[in-house]
């Protein structure tokens, strides 16, 4: 049996009453799922490790469910809303709720995919209920655009949740997989019931962590260059690597050549690789190139 709900924290009649005097009703287009267990929320919070001097930036916010638990445990929060009404609204239950935290509180109304600034001091810590729809997209671009982000917990459709975590070798492992392991050690943390969110999603969610590398991936080239071959390599999974990567080579024998020179097999399928060998493989675009001309020039000779 659960415990009552703090009287800070948002509990079901708590949810649905927000949301009716807003004339909010959760919508698919966005993937809203609005969280409606207080213990739910207590535990995402301690799975993520949240610190007392820790700033954590959340994504999608929605009614402020997560957001009055972080605050509870948090230095500050600064939450991204793109929905008009719920980021109006969003203060002033912060005010109500927790007025003694208030001051710790910064709401940004954006889409997250295009904030490149946040109020403040820089976050150390990314804790969020990631819409379904854009998950992915929404973690890479906050990783990236804020390298102080140490720890992250997201939760997320549990389908993307095995997709994020999956190692080389695992049928679901792929694009997602390899650009977060680019960034942090990924790993599940755990599996989130439906009836703790309102409406009750059609899926299960899963928790996601994401503790950023010590250190970068070791390589000359850079993060555009090695994500441009893993997108190439699934971009055509039943394709071994000679096959696939032609487009991005200038040709088959060209991709070879690059292969080759890195270390892995052209027979190899992406669904085989590391990070780190997509990365060796990037490095060697420039012996494509030279095995490309070579064939332009043998051609053309004949």
């Amino acid at each position: 049996m659960s415990s009552p709900t703090p009287d800070a924290l948002l509990g079901p009649a708590d949810v649905r009453e927000l949301a009716a005097a807003l004339g909010v009703r959760p919508t698919k287009q966005r993937g809203q799922n609005f969280v409606i267990d207080a213990n739910t929320v207590r535990r995402i919070v301690r799975t993520a490790g949240v610190r007392p001097e820790d700033v954590v930036v959340e994504v999608g916010p929605g009614l402020g469910s997560l957001t009055l638990a972080l605050l509870e445990a948090a230095d500050r929060v600064t939450a991204v809303e793109i929905d008009d009404v719920l980021a109006a609204a969003l203060p002033a239950t912060i005010a109500a709720r927790m007025p003694g935290r208030a001051d710790r509180f910064a709401l940004v109304h954006s889409d997250a995919l295009h904030v490149t600034e946040l109020p403040g001091p820089a976050p150390t810590a990314l804790v969020a209920n990631l819409p379904y729809n854009v998950a992915v997209p929404v973690l890479l671009h906050m990783l990236d655009t804020f390298p102080g982000i140490e720890r992250t917990l997201v939760m997320v459709q549990s389908e993307v949740a095995d997709r994020l975590a999956a190692a080389p070798g695992s049928k679901v492992y792929g694009v997602p997989s390899v650009k977060a392991n680019w960034y942090a050690e990924v790993k599940r943390a755990g599996a989130i019931g439906r009836n703790v969110f309102w409406p009750a999603p059609n899926v299960d969610s899963g928790l996601v962590s994401l503790v950023r590398r010590a250190e970068p991936v070791k390589t000359t080239a850079t993060k555009g260059e090695v994500f441009a071959v893993v997108d190439a390599a699934f971009a055509q999974r039943r394709k071994t690597l000679r096959a696939a990567l032609a487009g991005w080579a200038g040709s088959a024998a060209a991709a070879e050549a690059a292969l080759v020179a890195a270390g892995v097999s052209p027979q190899a399928r992406g669904e085989s690789l590391t990070v780190e060998e997509f990365a060796r493989i990037a490095e060697h675009k420039e012996i494509a190139e030279h095995q490309e001309i070579a064939e332009h020039e043998e051609s053309g000779n004949q």
